[in-house]
């Protein structure tokens, strides 16, 4: 962190004893601030009086340390006076970083199609947490390297790894290159080395004003590299294994994690119209660990309920904006989609794939110069669902350092809470708008004031296939009901996805809370959602209704309460 500037006192604040005439009297102060002039020469002068009752005294622009300290000594000297102090300075802890290349990262801090992230970092930065990039590995990079903690290389299959074995304790990045097209399957092109963890993991945690590079999200978490990724990609044995390794659990044959991971990046992902049982059991041991998982929608400009791990429950789900805070052209979309994060465009979707026109648009990260092995360390922008989960990850880095009893469903629920509808358009679903990290901050470090709470405890059976409802009469409020009504729901079902949840205003007016998901396999439903229900008046019948959309799977809803 840089120095604060050391600025010179012009002014000290005088508090007189209560009894005092100068306490009272700004007159009294004139000629008591006179008198200390004639003691000790300066040219001291009563501006005004303070809220609190304190007297300010300008000694002048010209005033040197020795002055300030003859001044405030006469004051003392007084018997008068209870307290004198210095006026000192405050500066906004939120300053720009240092870091050379910090204008290109319009991702973090441009209020259109940015993340809003240096005001959080008044609060948090990220210490405490480790967040696993479950990826290709780890190119170095001293923009990197001081925050990186020993990770792991899972893939097992050594032609694949080229590193000539199995698993190891290396999760050095070999390259991911391919030499010929079709080398990878039909229709696969020959390319170079990607060094993708490289860049997740710098957007993430690069080190910050460090006066070289890029700042990173969460600048003061651990990044620890967990190689998956290799040549022709990754297996769903190896990335499960690797889910479970980096988030404290077991795997037969691999040491234990020094340092489990509390955020889990996936930035990665193949089709699948299921969540391969594999990923989900890995996960929901993971998120039962504490751990939260973030996940790449996809970018096929698709539904993303064709794609895995992003169909799997129990993760946040990120699609990928624009510089404009559009749906970049490439993301996924769709219903399971959570939130959204500047993912970028380096080309417009009318320009030729694979060129590069607009890089300035892009996400600006650290990466590597080599073509196939690993060369010198530089900077590159990339786009992609790829490039917007690690915003992700790194504001749950955050999250979980300012509040380190967060769990990861308090922190989806806060991300999705937070996040500020697109300023441009999405066609298909992009979550609940685009993160705000400053705002999904302060709204977990900030204890709300206490407000009045309507329960309904009464049981209601939700069979297959109907709709239900419960009420709640809300009385003795006045005017409209608050921009943040918290609405409680426990539901007590299995297979949740099946569900759909609305809460109704008492004019009818209704406002979804939850859609269905044909991959949320998960049981139950309770959170606290908030909604913005200015427009309603408070006073009438407010109602949940829950609708099942599918056989099987019954359940009830336990209780649900609002809270204004």
């Amino acid at each position: 962190m840089r120095a604060l500037p050391s600025a010179p006192v012009e002014k000290v604040i005088v508090t007189y004893k209560s009894k005092a005439a100068e306490a009272g009297s700004n007159t009294a102060a004139k000629s008591d601030t006179a008198e200390k002039a004639a003691k000790t020469g300066e040219k001291l002068s009563f501006e005004r009086r303070l809220a609190g009752g304190g007297a300010l005294v300008d000694l002048g622009d010209s005033a040197t340390k020795q002055d300030l300290t003859e001044v405030m000594a006469a004051f003392r000297a007084d018997p008068s006076v209870a307290s004198v102090e210095p006026d000192i300075r405050a500066y906004a802890m939120a300053v720009t970083p240092n870091d050379t290349d910090y204008t290109k990262q319009w991702d973090l801090f441009e209020p259109t199609g940015g993340m809003n992230v240096p005001a959080a970092w008044d609060k948090t930065t990220g210490s405490g947490v480790t967040v696993a990039v479950i990826d290709t590995g780890y190119a170095a990079h001293t923009d990197v390297a001081a925050n990186v903690v020993s990770g792991y290389d899972f893939i097992s299959t050594s032609a694949d790894a080229r590193d000539g074995n199995g698993r190891d304790a290396d999760a050095k990045d070999e390259g991911d290159w391919n030499a010929t097209a079709g080398e990878c399957g039909a229709g696969s092109t020959a390319s170079n080395s990607s060094w993708h963890g490289t860049h997740v993991a710098g957007t993430i945690g690069a080190v910050t004003n460090n006066t070289k590079g890029i700042a990173g999200i969460a600048y003061n978490a651990k990044i620890q590299p967990v190689r998956v990724l290799g040549k022709c990609g990754g297996s769903s044995a190896d990335i499960a294994d690797a889910i479970t390794w980096a988030s404290g659990g077991t795997v037969p044959g691999v040491p234990a994690n020094a340092t489990p991971a509390r955020v889990i990046n996936l930035s990665l992902g193949g089709a699948s119209a299921t969540c391969p049982s594999v990923y989900q059991t890995a996960i929901n041991g993971a998120v039962s660990r504490g751990t939260t998982v973030v996940v790449a929608a996809g970018n096929s400009n698709a539904n993303a309920s064709g794609f895995t791990p992003a169909n799997c429950a129990n993760v946040i789900n990120v699609a990928s904006t624009s510089r404009e805070g559009n749906r970049s052209y490439y993301s996924n979309f769709g219903a399971i989609v959570d939130v959204a994060a500047p993912g970028g465009e380096t080309r417009r979707s009318t320009d030729t794939p694979g060129t590069v026109t607009t890089p300035e648009n892009g996400i600006y990260s650290t990466l590597n110069s080599g073509a196939t092995t690993q060369s010198a360390e530089n900077y590159k922008p990339y786009q992609g669902t790829s490039m917007a989960a690690p915003h992700i990850a790194g504001l749950a880095a955050l999250l979980k350092s300012a509040k380190s009893t967060l769990t990861p469903a308090e922190i989806e629920s806060a991300i999705k809470a937070n996040a500020r509808p697109l300023p441009g358009t999405c066609t298909g679903g992009c979550g609940t708008g685009i993160a705000d990290s400053a705002k999904t901050v302060d709204a977990v470090t900030t204890t709300p004031p206490a407000g009045t709470v309507f329960t309904n405890a009464t049981d209601v059976s939700i069979p297959d296939n109907t709709t239900v409802t419960s009420s709640i009469a809300v009385t003795g409020r006045t005017g409209n009901a608050p921009a943040a009504l918290q609405v409680g729901v426990d539901i007590k079902h299995t297979w949740r996805g099946d569900l759909v949840i609305d809460l109704i205003a008492p004019d009818g007016t209704v406002r979804n809370l939850k859609a269905s998901s044909s991959s949320d396999s998960a049981d139950n439903v309770l959170t606290t959602y908030t909604v913005d229900a200015s427009s309603e008046v408070a006073n009438g019948t407010w109602k949940l209704q829950v609708r099942d959309v599918a056989t099987g799977d019954t359940g009830y809803i336990n209780s649900w309460s609002l809270t204004f």
